[in-house]
């Protein structure tokens, strides 16, 4: 008690001495000492030192130490009295703002809740201070601190960024300016996860919100376009397609894609095959990008090697007398996912260079494709027919089931490649259409099967002469004759049991025996052209100068 006592008595020294308070700077010194003394006396102290702190110019390192010392005390009340003073030592002194944000980022890896919302909301009253002076000392932190306290941070910057940005920083812009030139200096040394934070603070910022280019080029730049790909190494692939997917935001409203396009159709196009389970992920940037305002020349050198990998997913129909054909199973898979990205990319690619599929030398060319295409848009009626039974009658929440949302993202794959193939199909192919890719925000998709059948050109001669008129060559798709006495008695469309089509099953879980089976046929149970599998890598630990 008599400590508690002693400095209530030093307290009332420098209360009442008012204009000539720094007559009294031992007692403030005094004051210091009991930073090291019984609980009581250290809650006291915390106080009393940022109560008269602006007071004492010389003795405000000696001060800032003392409360550094409370801040690792073993009582988390003390702890916690002492990081809520610590803001009030800026409020006249804001030249040591920084100093005070450092500490208390450092802070953040507090273990206990209350003590950590804490120190969080020690910092928001820096940051509603003088919020350049604290985004300083968070990146002190940042870039220099340790591991554990740099990752605290960079969240602690997002969110607030993201909660606080439009008040405290768009009308600041030297302070926007100042976050961004400290984030270029962060991508030095970035893991997958931490870029993708800094992207995100970068785009919410007010300078940044017309700057498509620069911040494609800060992408670019962290990308390592002017290094060999590494097929071998993943984090080769994982580095490209995490900038790429970070990019595609800022090429779409009209940043140049030339650096990854082509680095994508120079360097990995030609190792495809040996890409592994980023097949998928790379096609979908390829298709993504394709439309974002590439130079004539890209557009020339990409179209033919773009159609070359289309052929490969896309088989010619079997021969009638293959000996192949009469074994059960033998058709070739039809790998929806892989086609939907590469058709939509030569479909923009070929709009910009109509002469690959109509010049002089291009007839046996499209001779050719007409013939995949005929044959791929068989396989996907006869899909897109069994996922309308499968959905038939569901509704609401019935949709929202993993198994039916599979089914729902397949529909819109198989939609989108029968848009675009009818669009090729007219003489000259067309390049008209317009879909939405169906990994990106999904459109309403009519599952209902029960609108009236449309007349065929057989039943209504009428209707292929307009189709001739048009310039469209109707794709038609033979029936076996042992199916079509079955056909015309059947009030819904059935696929066939054997020698048909295999249903592509892409990568992942299939469906077992009893789940998902139609007419014969297993569903696939997981579409893998909708849904991105994400490849953590925070897993992996961060290694300095690694991505």
């Amino acid at each position: 008690m008599e400590g508690v006592e002693e400095l209530y008595r030093l307290f009332g020294v420098l209360a009442d001495a008012k204009d000539n308070i720094n007559e009294h700077e031992d007692s403030y010194a005094s004051i210091l000492n009991f930073v090291k003394g019984t609980p009581g006396e250290k809650r006291l102290a915390s106080t009393f030192i940022t109560r008269f702190f602006k007071n004492f110019p010389k003795l405000q390192d000696q001060a800032i130490d003392a409360l550094l010392d409370l801040c690792e005390d073993e009582d988390i009340a003390i702890r916690k009295q002492t990081i809520k003073d610590f803001p009030k030592l800026c409020q006249d002194e804001i030249e040591h703002l920084p100093r005070i944000a450092d500490v208390l980022t450092q802070l953040l890896q507090a273990d206990d809740v209350t003590e950590l919302t804490t120190v969080r909301n020690s910092l928001l009253s820096l940051f509603k201070m003088d919020a350049k002076g604290t985004i300083g000392g968070i990146f002190s932190q940042i870039l220099s601190g340790e591991e554990h306290v740099r990752d605290k941070a960079i969240k602690f910057l997002s969110s607030t960024v993201t909660q606080y940005g439009k008040q405290y920083l768009h009308p600041k812009e030297d302070t926007e300016r100042y976050i961004v030139d400290e984030i270029k200096k962060a991508f030095s040394d970035v893991n997958g996860e931490e870029f993708t934070i800094f992207m995100s603070i970068l785009s919410k910022l007010k300078i940044m919100s017309g700057a498509h280019q620069e911040l494609a080029d800060i992408v670019t730049e962290q990308a390592e376009l002017n290094q060999p790909f590494q097929v071998s190494e993943q984090d080769s692939i994982d580095r490209f397609i995490s900038c790429a997917r970070q990019g595609l935001p800022f090429f779409a409203k009209g940043a140049s894609a030339e650096p990854f396009f082509s680095y994508l159709l120079e360097q990995i196009l030609p190792h495809f095959s040996e890409c592994g389970d980023s097949k998928l992920e790379l096609l979908k940037l390829l298709a993504e990008m394709s439309p974002c305002g590439l130079k004539e020349e890209t557009i020339k050198a990409a179209i033919e090697p773009v159609f070359t990998l289309l052929l490969e997913y896309m088989p010619l129909p079997p021969a009638e007398d293959s000996e192949d054909k009469k074994e059960e199973g033998s058709e070739p898979k039809l790998q929806f996912s892989f086609v939907e990205c590469l058709l939509y990319a030569f479909h923009s690619l070929a709009k910009n260079h109509q002469e690959f599929l109509t010049g002089d030398e291009a007839t046996e060319r499209l001779k050719d494709f007409r013939l995949r295409l005929q044959y791929f848009a068989q396989g996907c009626q006869i899909y897109i027919k069994q996922i309308k039974i499968a959905l038939q009658g569901k509704t609401g929440a019935a949709l929202q089931e993993e198994e039916n949302k599979m089914k729902v993202a397949a529909l819109r794959t198989t939609n989108n490649i029968n848009t675009i193939i009818k669009d090729l199909f007219h003489n000259p192919p067309a390049y008209k259409t317009f879909v939405s890719l169906s990994w990106k925000s999904p459109s309403k998709v009519n599952v209902s099967t029960s609108s009236p059948p449309q007349p065929s050109a057989e039943q209504n001669p009428e209707l292929d002469e307009k189709r001739k008129r048009a310039g469209i060559t109707p794709i038609t798709f033979d029936i076996p004759p042992e199916k079509k006495s079955a056909t015309n008695q059947a009030s819904r469309p059935k696929p066939r049991k054997s020698g048909g089509f295999q249903v592509y099953m892409p990568p992942g879980r299939r469906s077992g025996a009893a789940n998902g089976k139609v007419q014969g046929q297993s569903m696939p149970d997981n579409f893998s052209g909708n849904r991105r599998g994400g490849r953590g890598r925070g897993g992996r630990g961060r290694g300095r100068g690694r991505f």
